[in-house]
């Protein structure tokens, strides 16, 4: 769903709903997914000072977390400008799934936290 589609009520979901279930469904979790989405980029100010280094740290530690329980692990290296850059260390070097994760884990919790940060790369 694009950021510009309408929102559908729940009265036009319900009526949906009666003659295709899969489809009514399908639009009410894009609508959920798409409203999470834009309450975390109003919460957060991207014209806001960068973080210092002890901010960053305290999400990539909930990061390093979740990487630690398949034997990877992350270790800061520098904030160059908007860009952060990270070590992926352990299991997480060479695995084919690191790009992912470093994506879809370390991104997401560190932009959802500090919006004004726009990548996190890994430093080999």
């Amino acid at each position: 769903m694009k950021p510009d589609a309408p929102f559908y009520t729940d009265a036009e979901l319900d009526a949906l709903y009666e003659h295709d279930p899969v489809l009514a469904m399908k639009i009410s979790r894009e609508q959920a997914l798409l409203a999470k989405q834009l309450e975390a980029a109003a919460s957060g100010d991207p014209g806001a000072a960068l973080p210092s280094a002890d901010e960053i740290q305290v999400v990539l530690e909930a990061a390093r977390r979740i990487l630690l329980r398949d034997g990877g692990d992350l270790e800061m290296v520098a904030l160059e400008g908007t860009v952060l850059r990270v070590r992926l260390k352990g299991n997480c070097v060479g695995c084919p799934r690191a790009t992912l994760d470093l994506k879809n884990v370390v991104e997401r919790m560190v932009r959802n936290r500090f919006p004004q940060i726009s990548a996190v790369q890994n430093s080999f």
